[in-house]
């Protein structure tokens, strides 16, 4: 199938779901409702507060006649052909498995923005379960985003093509959360405004998740490439914040965790091949440049070597880019045939020009 026939006009527009209406769902709703090939069939919500709310009203625009549900049993009820979805990133990916196959079951193409780029990482009965899934419901799941989803692995593979006899591919990420909106993301997730000890005891879910993740990406690379890895080492590093920072999310005081890199390493044949580094800082102008600053590095081994880098002007809204890269995603993966379909399967996925 050509990129061209996925993007054919179809009789009717894609009705999509949002899942879950954070900064991302947010961009995605106003993506959605900007586009005349789609249309918002619903929004599930995990806060209480937010069911019955219009989802336009949500995403910061006029009501568009579209509730809010906190009720899985409403969405897997709904006529629907792509759910887009968008939650926290699980820390605990099997414990999300019964939710995901529920709504592929039911008919609904799944196009995440939280993991699933390469969900045979997870072992064979995992991608398993998520193919029988897509099977009963005649649909597939596709993995996208702009972290996990493209810089950490569609961005290196696509340089790959460039090279011969690779012996090494690096990546690096470094985020600068100073105008990120989300105290969830900022304080809950990545754990900045914590004193060490709170850090400490909260950075083993924290590494589970982020592990769950980013092992997906190393695998995919892998994949890609046409090696096995043996194992996936997870480091993990962290700073404190020297003054008192102020990022939109909230307050970041001095003496507490303000900067973490995480160092995700593919292994085979007894060595790292595959290496991917996220930096997360709170208030990248107001730090130290340690770890790089904000912005994307990528280095592939081989003959001939290249280098690809970046600063922080790369994009400039990475919310709006995550969420442009999973409503490009959805013509293409409503096309393609049921099953897991990872960007090793589908055609390339390509934005909109407006004329």
């Amino acid at each position: 199938m050509s990129t061209a026939a996925a993007l054919t006009p179809s009789r009717r527009p894609h009705r999509v779901v949002q899942w879950a209406t954070g900064a991302v769902g947010r961009s995605v709703i106003k993506g959605v409702l900007d586009r005349d090939d789609m249309e918002l069939a619903g929004v599930w919500v995990h806060t209480p507060a937010k069911a019955g709310a219009d989802a336009g009203v949500l995403a910061g625009r006029d009501p568009v006649g579209v509730t809010a549900t906190g009720d899985v049993r409403d969405i897997l009820d709904l006529d629907a052909d792509c759910v887009l979805y968008a939650p926290s990133p699980a820390q605990d990916r099997v414990a999300e498995l019964d939710l995901i196959c529920s709504l592929l079951s039911s008919g609904k193409n799944i196009v995440s923005l939280s993991g699933f780029v390469y969900p045979q990482a997870h072992g064979p009965h995992y991608a398993n379960e998520l193919e029988q899934a897509c099977k009963r419901g005649g649909v597939s799941i596709h993995g996208s985003g702009i972290s996990g989803g493209f810089m950490a692995d569609v961005m290196p593979l696509t340089l790959t093509r460039l090279s011969r006899q690779i012996t090494h591919v690096y990546s690096r990420q470094v985020f600068d959360f100073a105008p990120h909106p989300s105290w969830q993301m900022v304080h809950h997730m990545l754990g900045f405004g914590k004193d060490e000890e709170a850090y400490r005891r909260a950075l083993r879910p924290t590494r589970t998740a982020m592990r769950a993740v980013f092992s997906e990406s190393l695998h995919l690379i892998a994949a890609g490439l046409g090696v096995d890895l043996d194992e996936v080492d997870v480091d993990v590093e962290h700073r404190l914040a020297r003054t008192d920072l102020a990022p939109a999310a909230g307050p970041i005081p001095r003496g507490t965790v303000a900067a973490a890199r995480w160092t995700f390493s593919g292994l085979a044949a007894g060595r790292p091949v595959i290496t991917i580094e996220i930096v997360h800082k709170a208030d990248a102008a107001r730090m130290s440049d340690e770890w790089g600053r904000p912005g994307y590095s990528l280095r592939v081994d081989g003959r001939p070597s290249l280098t690809l880098a970046t600063d922080e002007q790369w994009v400039s809204d990475e919310i709006s880019a995550a969420a442009s890269h999973a409503l490009n995603s959805v013509p293409v993966v409503c096309a393609a045939e049921p099953g897991i379909r990872t960007c090793l399967d589908l055609p390339m996925i390509g934005g909109r020009m407006r004329i």
